[in-house]
């Protein structure tokens, strides 16, 4: 037999619900489904929303779809069986005037819950059926009992039931159920205001209820104050042992509203006062070099560029040149449209850098993706003495200590490699610039690591990716941000059709035309090799059957992440060579490739993608003077799904599209926060809840302002929090 655990003296918040009344072994399995163990997770077990039973209407002022409440008297019980078997129980309320009908299908004993002349309410969404105000399975308040007999049958009218045909005083009559009932049961609740909660398997509503508002009388009391008095009174808030009586027994809706804003808020603000933290420690703490841009340097980097900068990437440089002058170390996020020309903007830092005589690395999250910066670094210093070098995963031993020896020594003044740079034995003789591409799948965790090689550099941290902008100040609350959104004249836009199976020939019939004419094509799957589970097309097998079949007159390669490194490269550079015309991949091309020849793009099974993932994958056909053409076969089962598909057909701005995405599919699976290393949100969420982000923020940044190290009395309780959800993963030092 187990041992039972001993809740901590010190917090009865860490006391096992196991100890609360109402909590057997049944229960317990129920609420840890739930992921309920304390007494703690239990008062913050958040509803998910709230039934407002308080809009109490006549009949007559009823309006559909939305809940309502309707007292009165019951008229009428009925229960009978349908034409499709279906059993259906039918109890009319009447208000004095007019008459309500509650129905349960299927519920043989709904019945016995009710008396003739009972008074009760009706909650629910009111719908009109056949001439008469109509609930389906209401939840039922009893308002007081009085008993008296059933009255005799009466035979259903043409229209339907006495009572619906006509109104009825009080104690009409009705058609009866045989038998006597026993007292009625409501649903247990004399809130007006009803908490609906996640619930699990086998455990109703009206069994948790009862069990938190318990250990809310019980517990609330002891929760400790997060909030300063100063932000609750600026804000409106309730102190936390109130906002816990209206989260979870409310007397109004609005005070029940209020209290989960709150939470969410508190949620919010313990995050952003930690990036606040994060941010000013950077800054007033660590020095980075100080690198000077002269108009001559600004000069000769422009030349290296084969084009003008739009004025998006423009005010993007001014924005680098003046973060670099500086000795606080920069912390910028370049956020970038697909095509919008952000290596150049990150090229025109690495070399502003590297002028002032202080060494610049380039990471990139993939190996192809590291290629495909090296091969546009290559091409934009041909005729340059900056000494540079590709430092990857697939050089040989002696290669990678040569390379690190180079590093070290100051023999090398930029650096293009992927995450391998963050390992401990890569040293910088004197790193002046860190530039971190595709930001968002590296986090805030990994930029630490970084800072551990033992300087304070400045960094550019950058994104193809679209992030909607309550996302951007959560995930990357402690960088400024720079955003380019221009396209460079010349480039065209991308046209995008969704297209049926049936319409698969003709499409392919049109490609051959445009491969004969030069072009090349990319061909999408959403998986490398066959799927036992999912009936999809892979990579593996459409490269065979067009090689084999339409596409046998032309060359057709094949690229997924499973293939060993140097043969991606060779994939890679014989598709930019004009070696391959029709390149099969997976969404390993999704950012960073640059091939302006190859303008077509088919993507198979486009519902199994996200809006902004198919937003990346057609940038790849935008990358030079003729407009790209891409073409999604999608055979979604949802709305969800085929409503993504709508979207991107009409819109080609990112950002737009990013917050479509995740206002469609949730920023946890977009952007979790887990990867960057912030932990799951459980209360708020970034684009519902987008304001109270921002309110949170602008009071987290002032608070730490005022007070850095969270060293006043009333800020002891929320620099505690702070430095338990946050102090290892953001190297939260100054308040440690």
């Amino acid at each position: 037999m187990m041992a039972a655990p001993t809740p901590p003296p010190a917090d009865p918040l860490k006391q096992s619900v196991q100890y609360l009344t109402g909590v057997g072994p049944t229960r317990l399995e129920q609420l840890r489904r739930l992921g309920i163990e304390t007494v703690g997770d239990l008062l913050f077990h958040l509803p998910r929303s709230y039934e407002d039973l308080t809009d109490v209407r006549r009949v007559a002022e009823l309006t559909a779809g939305t809940v309502q409440t309707v007292h009165g008297e019951i008229v009428e019980i009925e229960g009978r069986r349908l034409a499709d078997g279906r059993c259906v129980v039918s109890v009319v309320l009447s208000d004095g005037k007019d008459c309500l009908e509650g129905v349960w299908f299927n519920q043989v004993y709904a019945s016995s819950r009710f008396r003739y002349g009972q008074r009760v309410a009706f909650s629910g969404k009111p719908k009109r059926y056949q001439g008469h105000w109509q609930m389906a399975n209401p939840r039922v308040t009893v308002l007081e009992e009085r008993r008296q007999p059933p009255p005799s049958p009466q035979p259903l009218s043409s229209e339907g039931r006495g009572a619906l045909a006509a109104p009825l005083a009080p104690g009409g009559g009705g058609v009866g159920v045989r038998g006597t009932t026993p007292a009625p049961r409501d649903d247990g609740d004399d809130a007006r205001v009803l908490p609906v909660y996640p619930l699990t398997e086998d455990l109703r509503a009206e069994q948790l209820r009862p069990i938190i508002q318990r250990a809310v009388a019980q517990f609330a009391v002891k929760v400790s104050e997060i909030l300063p008095p100063e932000l609750r009174r600026r804000n409106g808030w309730p102190d936390v042992a109130q906002a816990l009586r209206d989260l979870h027994m409310p007397e109004t809706l609005p005070a029940a509203l209020t209290a989960r804003r709150r939470f969410i808020y508190e949620e919010f603000l313990i995050l952003q006062v930690a990036l606040a933290v994060r941010r000013r420690e950077l800054r007033d703490r660590l020095r980075a070099p100080i690198l000077i841009v002269s108009r001559q340097m600004d000069a000769h980097i422009r030349r290296l560029f084969p084009f003008r900068l739009t004025e998006d990437q423009d005010r993007a440089v001014a924005d680098i040149c003046r973060d670099l002058a500086s000795d606080r170390p920069m912390q910028r996020l370049l956020q970038a449209d697909v095509g919008a020309g952000k290596t150049a903007v990150a090229v025109y830092a690495l070399l502003a850098t590297v002028a002032n005589k202080h060494q610049a690395v380039l990471m990139a999250p993939t190996e192809v993706l590291a290629q495909q910066h090296w091969q546009t670094l290559e091409g934009y210093l041909a005729q340059s003495r900056v000494r540079r070098l590709l430092l990857t995963g697939a050089l040989s031993p002696r290669e990678r200590r040569d390379a690190l020896e180079a590093i070290r020594l100051g023999h090398v003044d930029l650096v293009v490699g992927t995450q391998a740079l963050v390992q401990n034995e890569v040293q910088f003789a004197r790193l002046g610039l860190v530039v971190i591409d595709e930001q968002h799948k590296f986090g805030v965790n990994q930029r630490a690591q970084v800072r551990r090689l033992g300087v304070d550099p400045h960094y550019l941290v950058m994104t193809a990716t679209p992030i909607p902008r309550t996302v951007a100040l959560t995930v990357f609350g402690d960088l400024d941000v720079s955003i380019i959104r221009q396209l460079p004249p010349g480039r065209q836009p991308v046209t995008t059709r969704w297209l049926t199976e049936a319409q698969r020939e003709r499409l392919y019939g049109r490609l051959r035309e445009e491969l004969r004419r030069g072009r090349q094509a990319y061909v999408v799957c959403p998986l490398v090799s066959e799927s036992a589970v999912l009936d999809l097309k892979t990579a593996v097998q459409t490269h065979e059957q067009l090689q084999a079949g339409p596409f046998r007159d032309f060359r057709v390669g094949l690229l997924h992440g499973s293939l060993d490194d140097q043969v991606k490269d060779a994939t890679m550079t014989a598709f930019r060579r004009h070696e391959i015309d029709i390149l099969v991949s997976t969404s390993v091309i999704e950012v960073g490739v640059d091939v302006p020849n190859a303008t077509l793009m088919v993507i198979e099974h486009a519902e199994r993608f996200g809006l902004s993932q198919l937003h990346q994958l057609r940038g790849r056909v935008s990358r030079g003077e003729i407009a790209g053409q891409c073409y999604l076969f999608a055979d979604p089962t949802s709305e969800e799904a085929r409503e993504r598909l709508r979207i991107l057909t009409r819109t080609a701005d990112g950002f737009v599209l990013a917050e479509q995405d995740a206002r469609l599919r949730g920023v946890g699976e977009l952007f979790g926060t887990r990867q960057h290393g912030l932990g799951e949100l459980r209360f708020g969420d970034l684009i519902a809840d987008g304001e109270i982000l921002r309110q949170a923020r602008r009071d987290a940044f002032a608070l730490v302002a005022e007070d850095a190290g969270l060293r006043q009395p009333e800020h002891a309780a929320l620099r505690r929090l702070v430095l338990e959800r946050y102090g290892k993963t953001l190297d939260l030092a100054a308040i440690g």
